[in-house]
C-alpha cells in the first residue's frame, strides 16, 4: 500500500498543476503508467472519492477563491477552471456549496473546500531504520502573541457535511478553514493551529485558527468561538524545517518531550495555562514543528 500511496500522490500532484485544463482520466493515468480503470480504483480506495469527483471539487475550490478575492468575471472564471459554460459551472457550484457563484461573491461565507490531498503518511521510525540526517536538537525562544479569540473544533460532532473532529487529518475542518480570507483571521496564531487546553488536570486537543478579538463572522457548524485570550508571552519549543515522511514522528517526540518537561522558572517565567491555551504549529517543510506554552513573568 505504501508503494501505491506514492503513485497516487503523483496523480494528486499532477491534478493540482493541471486542474484548470480538466485533463481526461486517460491523461491522468498515463502519469504512472497504469490503466485508467486501475488508477481510478486505487485512487478511490486511497482518497475516498473518485478522481473525477476530487478534480471537480478542487476546481470548484480554486474558482471560489477567485470569486471571493478577485474582480474577474464569472464567465472568465468558468472557462479558466475547465467548465464549458456558466450554466454548468453554476450547477456544479450550487450542488457542492448550496449557493450560486454570484450569491457567494456578494456574501462570502465558510465553505467546505476540498484541499489538496496528502495521502502519504510518515514512516514509523525504528531504531536503525530510516536515516534522520536533518533532525536537530530542539531549541527555545520566547514570543509575544497579542489578544485574540479562537475559532476551533474542541470535540467530535456530526454536521450536515459529515463528521468533524479536532485532528490534523480532518479534511472537512481543513477545507472550511481554507475558505476564510486572510483578513478575517489572526495569522499571528496561524491559519491551521492546533493545541491543547487543560481540563480537570488533563490536556485535551483542539484544531482551528486564531481570529481577531472583534471577530463577528460566522461560526461554522461543529466549531466553537472561545476567548478573548489576553496578550501573553509564550515559550516556543521549536524544530527547524524537516522531511515530513521520514522525520515527523521523531521530531514531534523530541519537541514535545522538551515542552512538557521544561521548567519555565529557568527563564524567569511561570506557566499561564489557566488563562491561555497551548498552541501547536506544524508546517514541516516551511516552518518546522513548534509547541507554544503561555507564560507570565515571575513576580519580582
Amino acid at each position: 500500500m505504501q508503494k501505491w500511496a506514492y503513485e497516487i500522490q503523483k496523480l494528486v500532484d499532477y491534478i493540482e498543476k493541471h486542474a484548470c485544463e480538466n485533463p481526461s482520466l486517460s491523461e491522468i493515468s498515463r502519469q504512472i503508467g497504469y490503466s485508467p480503470y486501475y488508477c481510478s480504483e486505487q485512487f478511490h480506495r486511497a482518497a475516498g472519492m473518485t478522481i473525477r469527483e476530487y478534480m471537480l471539487k478542487r476546481r470548484l475550490a480554486m474558482a471560489a477563491v477567485e470569486l471571493r478575492d478577485t474582480g474577474a468575471s464569472i464567465i472568465d472564471i468558468t472557462l479558466k477552471y475547465g467548465f464549458s459554460d456558466q450554466a454548468s459551472f453554476t450547477r456544479a457550484f450550487k450542488s457542492t456549496y448550496g449557493c450560486a457563484p454570484k450569491a457567494y461573491r456578494k456574501s462570502p461565507r465558510p465553505l467546505p473546500f476540498v484541499c489538496r490531498k496528502m495521502l502519504l503518511e510518515p514512516f514509523e521510525i525504528q531504531e536503525g531504520g530510516v536515516c534522520m540526517s536533518h533532525i536537530a536538537k530542539p531549541y527555545i525562544r520566547v514570543e509575544y502573541i497579542p489578544a485574540h479569540k479562537y475559532l476551533g473544533i474542541y470535540r467530535e460532532s456530526n454536521t450536515k457535511e459529515g463528521k468533524i473532529w479536532p485532528q490534523h487529518n480532518c479534511d472537512l475542518a481543513c477545507g472550511i478553514l481554507s475558505s476564510f480570507r486572510d483578513e478575517d483571521l489572526d495569522l499571528v496564531v496561524t491559519r491551521f493551529t492546533a493545541g491543547w487546553r487543560w481540563e480537570k488536570g488533563e490536556r485535551t486537543y483542539f484544531f482551528g485558527t486564531g481570529v481577531p478579538v472583534n471577530y463577528d463572522g460566522q461560526i461554522p457548524e461543529g466549531f466553537e468561538l472561545k476567548g478573548e485570550f489576553p496578550g501573553s508571552y509564550y515559550i516556543v519549543f521549536c524544530h527547524q524545517p524537516f522531511d515530513y515522511l521520514s522525520e515527523n514522528g521523531e521530531v514531534m517526540k523530541r519537541v514535545e518531550e522538551l515542552a512538557w518537561n521544561f521548567d519555565p522558572h529557568t527563564l524567569g517565567f511561570e506557566w499561564n495555562e489557566e488563562v491561555c491555551q497551548d498552541y501547536q504549529r506544524h508546517y514541516p517543510e516551511a516552518l518546522g514543528y513548534q509547541v507554544l506554552r503561555p507564560v507570565t513573568p515571575l513576580p519580582r
